[in-house]
């Protein structure tokens, strides 16, 4: 039995028990009527006018799971076994988060390709608490951006997307983001450098911060001083806690049109391979200095070798503007007009000679990876004959035969088979693989094949089957 008694109010005021008179002389409070606006710092204002605009953005996956049958021995009594033969995967949903900021009050919002990249469902969540299912509109592997819209939301705010070509090292920006899930979380640091080179593709071309970013951070807006957009916040490095990267925002800008029209980027080709010129280099070929972008390659039939190109020149200006270094180069012709003849100098045995060449239209293979792989015989998988950018993609400029797998579809035969994309069939019932369509006539209405497979230096053979 609990007893229960009670102090009269007296005794408690003897005692210091009501946390009253005797409590307070343990802290000094603020002066009443005093105005305290001097409190709240330019960040903090600009974290309450930018929350309505951030968006969390959720997604999920479909992924294939091997499925392990244990032996007897390793069962206990009544345990029950899975169902399907050993190995075989099984699908299940992978859940993963990222950021985004609405840019247009058509329900338009940026966040990064790796976001939303092979995903299933995209839900984007407010600031309110309120959520909305979202549609990739355009996606671009090479800048690692991407589109998305959600339809019947009101009163959506749009951020302003500044310039980030005016910031310099040393001023402040904010990141706001959901890192490791925790919404709207908002850090502060200064640009820490320009123009970084981290080797994540031919358009490398990153602001460097140190404003806390994390995983989950990703598609989140890098705001300046004034609360305008000049960054999307991408990359970090992991071995660090106050290195972050961002895409500059007027990279973003370039290409957002086509994203919204047609889904993809359509970039300049001109079809060379270039390299950075070392103190060796320079020597060798007699160069007064090292900027440019010293010509390695050049693949026939481009516009390249149209227009005389030769291994060896030196490409210092492109269209009236400096090559400084060779990776000025990749940016300079991707977003150059398709069809048009332009100018570029090049350095050729000390001399300087002007070529004009037709810019021809870059034929992505990343393009792919947009739409629904196409079903190889039936089997889940999608292979392309070898090309040059294919094979710098997957980094295999060193493999000459067979055909390059671009995609495997999930708990089909190919994921089964353990197939991979960037992986090379070279051989298929113990023949060699001419093309994909060779491949395709071999794989037709066989049950079974064994393949020979190039990954990596090694090679394997797996036998691939229907299901």
């Amino acid at each position: 039995m609990t007893h229960r008694f009670a102090l009269p109010a007296a005794l408690l005021l003897v005692f210091g028990l009501t946390g009253t008179a005797a409590s307070k002389d343990f802290w000094v409070e603020p002066e009443p009527g005093v105005v305290r606006e001097d409190i709240h710092s330019r960040f903090s204002e600009l974290a309450r006018d930018a929350a309505d605009s951030i968006v969390n953005v959720h997604t999920s996956q479909t992924v294939s799971q091997p499925q392990i049958r244990l032996p007897d021995a390793f069962r206990f009594p009544g345990m029950p076994n899975r169902p399907g033969r050993p190995g075989r995967s099984q699908p299940r949903r992978m859940p993963s988060m990222g950021s985004g900021f609405v840019i247009s009050d058509e329900g338009y919002i940026l966040t990064n390709h790796h976001v939303i990249d092979g995903v299933d469902e995209i839900e984007v969540r407010f600031h309110d608490g309120s959520s909305a299912k979202a549609e990739v509109v355009g996606e671009d592997a090479k800048t690692d951006l991407a589109l998305i819209r959600v339809e019947g939301v009101d009163d959506l705010k749009p951020l302003v997307l500044g310039d980030s070509e005016e910031m310099l090292p040393g001023d402040w920006v904010m990141a706001i983001g959901n890192p490791f899930g925790l919404s709207h979380t908002v850090t502060v640091g200064i640009v820490s450098a320009k123009g970084r080179r981290i080797g994540h593709g031919p358009y490398d071309d990153y602001i460097q911060t140190d404003a806390a970013i994390n995983p989950g951070n990703s598609g989140g807006p890098l705001l300046n001083a004034r609360g305008e957009v000049i960054g999307i916040n991408t990359a970090i490095n992991p071995a660090a806690n106050t290195i972050g990267f961002a895409v500059p925002v007027n990279m973003a800008k370039a290409i957002l049109s086509q994203l919204r029209e047609r889904g993809r980027v359509e970039r300049g080709w001109l079809g060379v391979g270039i390299q950075k010129i070392n103190e060796q280099l320079q020597e060798a070929f007699g160069l007064p200095d090292r900027r440019g972008a010293l010509v390695s390659q050049v693949n026939p039939g481009s516009p390249a070798d149209d227009a005389g190109f030769r291994r060896g020149d030196v490409i210092v200006r492109f269209d009236g503007q400096e090559v400084e270094e060779m990776q000025d180069l990749p940016s300079l012709v991707s977003v150059a007009p398709i069809g048009k003849n332009l100018k570029i100098e090049v350095l050729r045995k000390g001399k300087k000679k002007t070529l004009q060449a037709k810019i021809g239209r870059l034929e992505d293979p990343q393009l792919a990876s947009s739409r629904a792989p196409e079903d190889l015989a039936g089997l889940g998988f999608e292979v392309r004959d070898p090309t040059p950018d294919l094979l710098a993609r997957y980094g295999l400029e060193d493999k000459t035969q067979g055909v390059i797998v671009t995609a495997v579809q999930p708990v089909s035969p190919a994921d089964e088979a353990g197939l991979r994309p960037g992986d090379v069939i070279l051989e298929a019932e113990f023949n060699p693989v001419d093309d994909a369509a060779d491949l395709r006539d071999r794989l037709e209405d066989v049950e079974s094949a064994v393949l020979l497979v190039a990954r990596g230096d090694s090679t394997v053979f797996t036998t691939i089957r229907r299901m």
